[in-house]
């Protein structure tokens, strides 16, 4: 296939690029950024109408990864992310309909959740509300159940759990997977969302707002400084190697000539292993050979609890299975190039 990757020269973008090759396709980027040599390159925003319809000449199938991620400084970024997720998604899709290419890879994300799965042991499944800032103040960063306040159980949630977005950027996923669908449903295109969970790797953007917490824990050891771990460093996240992540979207590209015409298809995207960030913080430390993380009690109110999901669709439908452990893959990370 010969496959436009919005977003290409970017973290996932470039090991998108990388499998596409290894996997004897033909891979376009469209980017801002300059992808790696060899690799032939539209130089463009993801808004800018003429320049994507000028690059799905000759294109099967889109891998669209472009986007503005992470929670960013505050509200004052929503134009931002709004312009970039969602206005960017449906300049894509209006080419896409005009060229007549049918098929889509969507780089989804697992924060359209918002809190992951937990059982009450009285009323069974339930869905907690957004943590009260008090509650945080306090330490008290468990939800507890909504009906009687009890603990709760954190378990694996799945593709059919209600969308529940906590903050702009997660709203801006979940706003990319309905104008998918929109277009499917219009045009009889075929898409696929991969909801990814908390990614890491080679090339993770380093010292930005908008980076993941393996990147900030990765750069202040860098620095000689503890990683600093926000609440009680239990929150439990699903970390998945880059390198997964672009096998996943090898797959589902090798999957959409047969899936259902007219429709959007969601898959989560993870190791199926959870861990909490402290875990994480540790194991990074360890290989680094830096100073312990520092568990400092801080919040952010756009941050959720637990997010573990499962990642059985994706395995038993796609085939599909991740080939980089925790242990390994963060020992990897400690010692990896960032950008």
């Amino acid at each position: 296939m010969r496959v436009l990757v919005t977003g290409g020269a970017g973290f996932i973008g470039s090991h998108v690029v990388e499998e596409l090759h290894a996997a004897g396709h033909e891979a376009v980027v469209l980017d801002i950024a300059r992808p790696a040599p060899g690799v032939p390159w539209i130089r463009a925003d993801i808004r800018d109408a003429g320049a994507v319809a000028g690059a799905l000449a000759g294109v099967d199938a889109v891998c669209h990864q472009a986007a503005m991620v992470g929670l960013g400084k505050g509200f004052a970024d929503a134009a931002d992310y709004v312009g970039v997720n969602d206005l960017g998604t449906a300049v894509l899709l209006a080419a896409l309909a005009d060229a007549g290419v049918r098929d889509l890879v969507l780089a989804g994300s697992m924060v359209v959740y918002g809190e992951g799965r937990y059982d009450c042991p009285r009323h069974g499944r339930v869905r907690p509300g957004p943590r009260a800032e008090a509650d945080l103040a306090h330490g008290r960063f468990e939800p507890p159940c909504p009906r009687c306040g009890a603990a709760l159980l954190p378990g694996l949630v799945d593709e059919d759990a209600p969308a529940d977005p906590r903050n702009v950027y997660a709203t801006t996923k979940l706003a990319q997977e309905h104008l998918a669908a929109a277009w499917a449903r219009s045009t009889g295109g075929r898409a696929i969302s991969l909801r990814y969970h908390n990614v890491y790797g080679d090339r993770m953007p380093r010292d930005t707002p908008y980076a993941g917490v393996a990147s900030f824990f990765r750069s202040a050891l860098e620095a000689g400084r503890a990683p600093r771990v926000f609440e009680d460093g239990a929150q439990r996240r699903d970390f998945v190697h880059v390198e997964d992540v672009a096998t996943a979207n090898v797959a589902a590209l090798r999957a959409l000539p047969t899936a259902r015409p007219g429709a959007l298809r969601a898959y989560n995207t993870g190791s199926g292993e959870p861990h909490t960030v402290g875990e994480m913080a540790q194991a990074l430390a360890t290989a680094f050979g830096g100073p312990a993380p520092q568990i400092t009690g801080e919040y952010r109110l756009g941050d959720v609890r637990h997010i573990t999901a499962s990642s059985d669709r994706l395995r038993e439908e796609l085939n599909w299975r991740p080939r980089t452990g925790f242990t390994e893959g963060m020992t990897r990370f400690a010692k990896s190039p960032l950008r």
